[in-house]
């Protein structure tokens, strides 16, 4: 089937890059659809670690890359990144930038960071990357995208624009310096001859390749319970992580989308503020982070750790329309005698149930209700496929798929691209 969504089902960090990676060598095309340089993928092939942040995964793997329509690309960053693969010995020309994706500008970086600090304690919790401030310039109609940086007279121009009103909300509200115009309008100016090369129509080529029957992989940053409609809100990111954004992302038809897997660790990690019902009390919480890395791949921030939660994954697998599912990490269960996983939620009222609550201040308040299954304590390096796994694994395993009614295709068994095991 030539069109793929791959999708967080958490609140990220699931091991999309790895699934990504996997899938690639058996693609045409891979593309990302939504999100911008923030926390990053990991990905491990034998001695070597790329810690991608701008680009596709597909790139370890040699294959076109695309960067969609409803991403905002932070041009220093990418171009960082371009220029590491290439030293690397990776081929960069088969990449294309769309040229209605938006710029992360330095007022977004600037207004990011010190928006966050105003906020204290009600602080989201960014990246502090520009991001949001970038997308909400875009709903404003104020942003400035990757093709106005091929017409320096129309990049001034909306430098410029832009600047009449940053500089007033970076030294009234926030604070802080301004930027001066001919700086910025230097910069980027030398930005665009880099990137020159890279802006096409993305639109086009891939559904001219769609049409072609090419297989193409679509990939999302961050995931379903950081998706802007569809998440934690206000916990969440600026854009649509969910599988239905890969059409408007790229600028495809709906129809185009022929699969959608899910990826979800074998238990869940957050970054940041918001409600987490299972999170992991204790001691036990800073073992699960230490086993299992959980630490930013470009920031370094410790991820907060909970139990399985399948009350969130079964609302990922619905708002999704998930067909399969990948659970990773599922090695770093091997190291617990017991492993509660929330089947359910209690209302504070004391009900019980399965689904997803749709009033945030049911969600902030709801209680997990565990169902206790049994760990294996032993390694998974020499299974081979997913009957290979210990007894107590498979149950594991198969548990989910029962809960959920969704099929688990791939279950990663360690950091290593090799270490994914299928049905």
């Amino acid at each position: 089937m030539p069109g793929t969504v791959i999708v967080g089902a958490q609140w990220g960090d699931e091991g999309k890059g790895k699934i990504v990676d996997l899938l690639a060598q058996n693609s045409d095309i891979v593309c990302r659809y939504q999100g911008g340089p923030n926390a990053g993928h990991t990905i491990v092939v034998g001695s070597e670690t790329y810690k991608i942040r701008a680009l596709p995964s597909g790139i370890v793997r040699g294959k076109p890359c695309v960067i969609g329509n409803g991403c905002v690309v932070d041009p220093e960053v990418l171009i960082a990144e371009l220029d590491e693969f290439e030293i690397r010995g990776c081929s960069t020309e088969q990449v294309y930038v769309s040229g209605n994706a938006h710029l992360i500008m330095p007022w977004h970086l600037a207004i990011d960071q010190a928006s966050e600090r105003r906020l204290g304690k009600l602080a989201i919790g960014t990246t502090k990357r520009g991001i949001g401030p970038c997308y909400a310039d875009k709903a404003m109609r104020l942003g400035i995208r990757v093709q106005d940086i091929l017409d320096p007279k129309i990049l001034r121009q909306k430098i410029e624009v832009a600047l009449a009103e940053k500089n007033l909300w970076l030294t009234r509200v926030y604070e802080s310096e301004p930027f001066d115009l001919e700086a910025v309008a230097a910069q980027y100016e030398g930005y665009a001859q880099r990137l020159r090369p890279y802006v096409a129509d993305t639109s086009l080529y891939v559904e001219t390749a769609l049409r072609d029957g090419k297989d193409v992989l679509f990939e999302g940053a961050q995931a379903t319970l950081l998706d802007l409609d569809h998440g934690t809100y206000p916990f969440v990111t600026s854009s649509n992580p969910v599988a239905a954004q890969a059409a408007v992302g790229l600028g495809i038809g709906p129809q185009r989308i022929d699969r959608v897997l899910g990826v979800s660790k074998a238990y869940v990690t957050r970054v940041g503020e918001g409600p987490f019902p299972s999170e992991i009390e204790g001691d036990e919480q800073a073992r699960m982070r230490e086993l299992g890395g959980e630490y930013g791949t470009v920031t370094g921030r410790e991820r907060r750790c909970g139990w399985l939660d399948l009350v969130a994954l079964r609302y990922a697998v619905r708002v999704n329309g998930i067909d399969e599912l990948a659970l990773t990490k599922l090695d770093v269960l091997s190291h617990f005698t017991e492993l509660p996983v929330c089947v359910r939620y209690r209302t504070p009222d004391g009900r019980e149930t399965p689904d997803f609550p749709a009033h945030q201040s049911d969600f902030h308040a709801a209680a997990p209700v565990f169902e206790t299954l049994s760990g294996w304590n032993e390694p998974l390096d020499a299974c081979s496929s997913v009957d290979d796994l210990p007894a107590a694994a498979r149950d594991y395993v198969d548990f989910v798929e029962r809960e959920l009614g969704v099929g688990v295709s791939l279950v990663g068994t360690g950091a290593e691209r090799t270490s994914v095991l299928s049905r």
